[in-house]
């Protein structure tokens, strides 16, 4: 029987071990790695080990039967070598699960099989993102809740609104073009290596924008990611025929949060495909944005009453009006994986302006197979 795993392995720690250990419970266990030029597009940044150090670290572990570089590129990096191999099973652990990974394992006949991730009895739970901590950078990630596309004026100087955003601690390191601001975040990185400044997180988010939308920029990048990346908590920001809100609301009640932390999960799709334009055959008109301000709206109120099954709706019904006015966002494979979790979830939206990246859920309940997330507090 033979088993196939995939992934960076980048900081070699005991949380990769003992994966590997479960993993070769099911049968000879071969390893896929993604090669450096891999990492970096999906990742935004270089490894820390080279791909040569970390096959040959990944080699010298007795669970590993075999191990390579895979030749290809983005989340299925290992299509050719999968075929080559013609494993049994694959095995992926819940931050590594994607459809498209079991789409494909299903079309070739594979079993597809999603680990917990659970440390050595005695050990800690371990991952590279959190051993990056003290000397990679901890800036925050955006996720956009409802009424986000408001922050452009060819939308607000018709129906002015709100966007509602959240601001993300980095416990995952979300993948390039995937819907999370990771543009505007590599524009914060130029500010602020490594975690932002002690200041009004308002007149942080400002100055990122400004930085961002340096004079000649043909394509503005809406405030709504300055402000997800810089101002924490739950916030929602009033948009009214210009680029920057006429008003910003946060939220810091820790009652709010955890109940937002319960309720909202990620599931990951892949990075936009290069060439996508989501700004084509647009079709934006008065009646499309008033559902979408006014989806954002029942979504504010859902939120601070708690009211889970108002909320998954209005946050459908926002993702809706997105795409009918920029119907590029969703494609057919998009709205296959959406179909799948329908079932079990009470609402959903793609992150960002979609094409791909991550698909939000809302639920009353753990969904199979998805992230958590973790809002990042104000401290004071």
């Amino acid at each position: 029987m033979k088993v196939f795993v995939s992934g960076c392995y980048d900081m070699l720690h005991s949380g990769h071990v003992a994966f590997f250990k479960e993993a070769a419970t099911y049968g000879d266990l071969y390893v896929g790695i993604g090669s450096d030029r891999t990492i970096e597009k999906l990742k935004g940044r270089k490894t820390i080990n080279s791909e040569q150090e970390r096959l040959y670290m990944v080699k010298s572990i007795r669970y590993v039967t075999d191990a390579w570089i895979n030749s290809g590129s983005g989340i299925l990096d290992f299509v050719d070598e999968l075929r080559r191999l013609k494993p049994d099973r694959y095995v992926v652990n819940e931050d590594g699960h994607s459809p498209a990974k079991a789409d494909l394992c299903s079309e070739l006949g594979i079993e597809y099989i999603v680990l917990k991730r659970t440390p050595e009895a005695g050990l800690p739970t371990r991952s590279t993102t959190a051993l990056r901590g003290g000397t990679g950078c901890q800036l925050p990630y955006r996720l956009d809740i409802a009424g986000t596309w408001i922050d452009q004026p060819q939308l607000s100087k018709i129906r002015p609104g709100w966007a509602i955003t959240i601001s993300l601690e980095p416990i995952v390191e979300y993948n390039e073009r995937s819907g999370m601001s990771t543009s505007t975040r590599n524009a914060a990185k130029q500010l602020w290596p490594y975690q932002l400044p002690l200041e009004k997180p308002e007149k942080l988010a400002e100055l990122l924008f400004r930085y961002e939308n340096e004079p000649g920029r043909t394509i503005i990048s809406g405030a709504q990611d300055a402000i997800g990346i810089c101002v924490p908590g739950l916030v929602r920001h009033y948009y009214n025929g210009v680029y920057w809100p006429e008003q910003i609301e946060r939220v810091d009640d820790e009652a709010i949060l955890s109940w937002l932390e319960d309720h909202i999960y990620l599931v990951t799709l892949w990075p936009r495909p290069d060439g996508t334009d989501l700004l084509c055959n647009t079709d934006i008109t008065p009646q499309k944005i008033s559902a979408l301000t006014a989806a954002a709206d029942r979504c504010w109120t859902a939120i601070m009453e708690r009211n889970l099954a108002d909320f998954g709706q209005a946050v459908t019904d926002s993702f809706n009006a997105q795409t009918a006015m920029f119907p590029n966002m969703v494609n057919d494979k998009i709205l296959s994986v959406i179909e799948q979790y329908k079932p079990d979830v009470l609402g959903w939206k793609l992150a960002g302006a979609g094409g791909g990246g991550y698909l939000a859920l809302i639920a009353d309940k753990p969904v199979s197979n998805a992230m958590k997330i973790k809002i990042r507090r104000w401290m004071e």
